[in-house]
């Protein structure tokens, strides 16, 4: 078999009712030489069963194995990975046609840059498309590392194609969050330069209710973790300051009572604080989130 340029790597945790058309839309990928490795992080649905039937119609790696976790689950398939690039992806996504020969294209091309990121289409439970690519990402060419920082450029891990050797220099995931895109593209743009963006669709990105990133606290109290580790960085303070003002923003949208909680640890100085706090006070169908 030809060796792969690309390693995709899928996590597979309780998606039975999507987990299927993940896996055959990486394996219906064509132009470039790739290989699927998928690690069931301890289902508790179907999902074993249907991927033990995949990876025999397909012959793909596969393993099942009790819950560790995400981060720790994705650098374990990056042990079994045998390409120049890797991409990560999720058990409820779809990725999209040409999304690996687009972006390994791209790499092979700028040999300099780390890695690169794309476009996302959102998807609703049902498979039914949005449409258009989600503005919030369309929005730059490249991101720069104060970018990410200061959440000017957002960037969605589904939509990652990663150089593996320059990803192992900056010791592949980090084990102490259990978020893995905003830590890795902080710590490839901080030692290696500005992310590019390409305008290509790399997913269709299933948004589900019980998503973790409903989860507001977890999500921004991880973040904050993250930006603890560039605190002697010009711009720390200020980060510090944006990512409190959005967390408290997001929480004063609709969920009022647990931003009023909340006050006390996510209060201020900087002036787009004091600008949302009257949203604390104001009916959530008057405001635009």
């Amino acid at each position: 078999m030809e060796e792969p340029l690309v390693s995709v790597l899928l996590s597979s945790y309780n998606h039975a009712p999507y987990v299927e058309a993940s896996v055959r839309s990486v394996m219906a990928q064509k132009g470039v030489p790739f290989e699927l490795i998928v690690i069931d992080d301890g289902s508790t649905d179907e999902s074993p069963q249907i991927l033990e039937r995949l990876s025999k119609e397909f012959g793909f790696f596969y393993k099942h194995r009790e819950n560790k976790g995400l981060v720790k689950t994705l650098n374990e398939l990056l042990s079994f990975s045998h390409g120049k690039y890797f991409c990560t992806f999720a058990s409820d996504d779809i990725m999209a046609p040409g999304r690996l020969e687009a972006e390994s294209r791209f790499l092979e091309m700028h040999p300099q840059v780390p890695a690169c990121a794309g476009q996302i289409v959102n998807m609703l439970p049902d498979g039914t498309l949005e449409g258009s690519p989600d503005s919030r990402f369309d929005r730059a060419t490249e991101a720069s590392f104060e970018d990410i920082l200061l959440g000017r450029v957002e960037l969605n891990g589904s939509t990652e194609m990663i150089v593996k050797s320059k990803f192992a220099e900056v010791g592949f995931y980090d084990e102490s969050f259990r978020f893995e895109d905003f830590p890795a593209w902080l710590a490839l743009s901080n030692r290696f330069g500005n992310i590019p963006i390409l305008k290509t669709v790399c997913s269709h990105y299933r948004v589900l209710p019980n998503s973790m990133h409903k989860n507001l606290n977890f999500i921004y109290a991880q973040i904050l973790a993250v930006v603890e580790k560039y605190k002697t960085h010009a711009a720390y303070r200020k980060a510090v300051n944006l990512w409190k003002t959005r967390w408290f923003s997001s929480l004063a949208y609709d969920q009022k009572g647990e931003a009023l909680r909340m006050l006390p640890k996510l209060s201020n100085a900087s002036l787009a604080f004091w600008i949302h706090l009257p949203k604390l006070l104001i009916p959530r169908k008057f405001l635009k989130y």
